[in-house]
């Protein structure tokens, strides 16, 4: 049986194995710059997969592959930069996973997801939490999860270290980095 929901409840006809959608998905970031703003950006290719189970949800998994030369804040000279060693040494390192290790429940629309995340070949745990946003059948016959989440992380943590004084005190890239997904998934048909 298929439902199209509203984001207001998860039924157990939601249980299956996903696809991550690129089209209509965004892995995104936001870190603050000389401390007086933020910037943006987003890595453009990725893929995922998953299965959710929505009666026990300790059995769903989640796995994302990102491409990190993929990476785009709206400006080609900064995006450079951050593909070299002074951060993510793409060359070297071409790949950003997370898998996932443990789901629980929340509450009724939201799950806490902890996995391993790994940059730069650093492994390090992060647990993030996903809001269920709905479900629908689209024009094309598939079957869509959407899901929202967020955490911030320190890139210190996994090696991604450059940075420079300003001269009025602090430094020009903050430490402290706001992960954010959106995400729309695809079912496997049955």
């Amino acid at each position: 049986m298929t439902t199209s929901s509203t984001g207001t409840a998860v039924t157990t006809d939601l249980t299956g194995d996903y696809t991550l959608d690129p089209a209509h998905s965004r892995i995104g970031f936001v870190a603050r710059h000389a401390m007086v703003t933020k910037v943006r950006g987003s890595f453009k290719e990725f893929e995922g997969r998953g299965h959710f189970d929505a009666a026990d949800p300790s059995r769903s998994t989640l796995e994302v592959t990102i491409k990190a030369a993929s990476i785009d804040t709206g400006n080609p000279d900064r995006d450079g930069h951050l593909r070299t060693n002074d951060f993510f040494d793409m060359d070297n390192y071409p790949e950003i996973r997370f898998v996932s290790t443990a789901v629980e429940p929340v509450d009724g629309t939201t799950y806490r997801v902890t996995g391993d995340l790994t940059i730069k070949d650093v492994t390090r745990p992060v647990t993030i939490d996903f809001e269920y946003t709905g479900s629908a059948t689209d024009p094309f016959g598939n079957h869509r999860l959407g899901l929202e989440g967020g955490v911030t992380v320190n890139r210190k943590d996994w090696g991604v270290n450059w940075n420079a004084a300003l001269e009025a005190g602090g430094v020009l890239v903050s430490e402290k980095v706001q992960l954010e997904f959106d995400v729309s998934a695809i079912r496997a048909a049955a």
